[in-house]
């Protein structure tokens, strides 16, 4: 909540000045009520995102129940992973290109005719299907991504900018809770079919939110922007080594300390702590508290680091640290309750990390490339979350799920320490500058 929003008595000038104090960061009510481009923008978000989680956890449930396998679970997961990977940089590229709010349209119509086809998924025989319609559903939301983050600041303003990122990261966090516990619920009670179904109609209704978007039109481009327009992303991060490695926390995170866990958690909800039908109610309840901590770490952090870059840097490594101990609360599998909390823990410290890390690219990169970055950041990820969810559901058939977590609670020290190495290198870089 902004100054302005909690100082009780204010005179008309001062709440007028603070207002327009374009160095402030706007409250998150404020934004939502102020700018209806933003507000657009994150009612679709909310309902996307509910699909999504259902289609997740109704997927994870009936290959567990069709297969029984824990290699079968990782190549779902894998799928996801990979399938937008193939087309993130070109989808950066029409980020950039064409326009944002017609791409984010077009890709939820087309969602929602691929959704629709999971209901013919019946039996084991079907499985080539189901990986088949999650290899298109993913491929096309590797158009989707990179387009939504790369909108964010062509809908608002500098000071609103922030907030923006905070509050849509609390908003997966917050439907990760919802749409996962109700996905979960749902499954369980009334099966897989009728996640499917309302998956689909989800993304229907993200599509005529978006209508609702009116995106300014764009100023004539100067010779430097023009300039970057010709380069590809990975060359500027070439130019720009802060950029490349800021883009690369998210990539970080999927294979050291989120994406293998994610795999880890539907074998202990088949496994370990059944609740509801093949454990559906258990994986959601899991992923019902993950989206608890990703949403409330990084809305907390805020509050000490604002917008400022340095102690959004600094807060990163913390939340590399924070996650290794939330696996570490976790890994001993003393009871459901435990794995609740280290999974709550594990999510706050990589919430902090995720949301921080955007907010500095969001920050830093110039418009006209800024598609790509993302598209490349995406593509980063979503590798090293394909190959974190083959490796471990590999693992899976091999060793037991505490021998996989004990191992993974050293993993996210790795990006912490060398983030730290980084930001002293990057410190006297800047100080020689000024």
């Amino acid at each position: 909540m902004s100054k302005q929003e909690r100082t009780p008595i204010k005179s008309e000038i001062d709440s007028q000045r603070e207002s327009n104090d374009p160095q402030k960061p706007i409250g998150y009510i404020a934004l939502i009520r102020q700018n209806s481009n933003f507000r657009w923008l994150w009612c679709g978000q909310v309902v996307s995102l509910l699909g999504d989680w259902f289609n997740l956890i109704a997927s994870t449930i009936l290959i567990a129940d069709l297969t029984g396998s824990g290699l079968a679970i990782g190549i779902l997961f894998t799928i996801r992973m990979f399938a937008p990977f193939f087309v993130a940089p070109l989808a950066g590229i029409c980020a950039d290109r064409y326009n944002r709010k017609h791409l984010l349209i077009i890709t939820d119509f087309v969602r929602v005719l691929i959704v629709f086809g999971f209901l013919f998924v019946r039996d084991e025989s079907d499985i080539w299907l189901l990986y088949t319609l999650t290899t298109f559903l993913f491929a096309v939301s590797g158009f989707f991504s990179p387009a939504r983050s790369a909108i964010l600041p062509d809908v608002t303003s500098p000071r609103e900018l922030g907030t923006a990122n905070a509050l849509g990261a609390a908003t997966w966090s917050v439907m990760l809770a919802l749409g996962a516990a109700i996905g979960g619920i749902t499954t369980g009670l009334f099966g897989s079919q009728t996640a499917f179904f309302i998956d689909g109609l989800t993304f229907a209704l993200s599509a005529v939110f978006l209508f609702g978007i009116k995106l300014p039109s764009k100023s004539s481009t100067a010779h430097g922007a023009q300039a970057r327009a010709k380069l590809s992303a990975l060359r500027y991060m070439r130019q720009h080594p802060d950029i490349f490695f800021i883009a690369i926390h998210k990539a970080a995170i999927a294979l050291l300390l989120s994406s293998g866990f994610q795999v880890v958690q539907v074998e202990i909800a088949k496994s370990h702590f059944v609740i509801g039908v093949g454990g559906a109610i258990s994986l959601g309840l899991m992923y019902c508290v993950n989206g608890v901590g990703s949403g409330i770490g990084p809305i907390l952090a805020r509050h000490w680091t604002g917008d400022r870059d340095k102690p959004l840097r600094v807060s990163i490594s913390i939340g590399y640290l924070i996650g290794a101990v939330g696996l570490m609360i976790a890994a001993p599998l003393f009871g459901l309750v435990e794995v609740l909390i280290g999974g709550f823990v594990r999510s706050i410290g990589g919430g902090i990390a995720w949301v921080f890390s955007t907010q500095l690219l969001l920050q830093r990169a110039p418009n006209d490339i800024r598609g790509r970055i993302f598209g490349t950041e995406f593509a980063f990820f979503t590798l090293m979350g394909g190959i974190a969810t083959a490796i471990v559901g590999a693992l899976l058939d091999q060793f037991h799920v505490r021998t996989i977590l004990w191992g993974m609670t050293v993993l996210p020290l790795i990006p912490a320490v060398l983030w730290w190495f980084w930001q002293r290198h990057f410190s006297r870089i800047e100080s020689r500058k000024s």
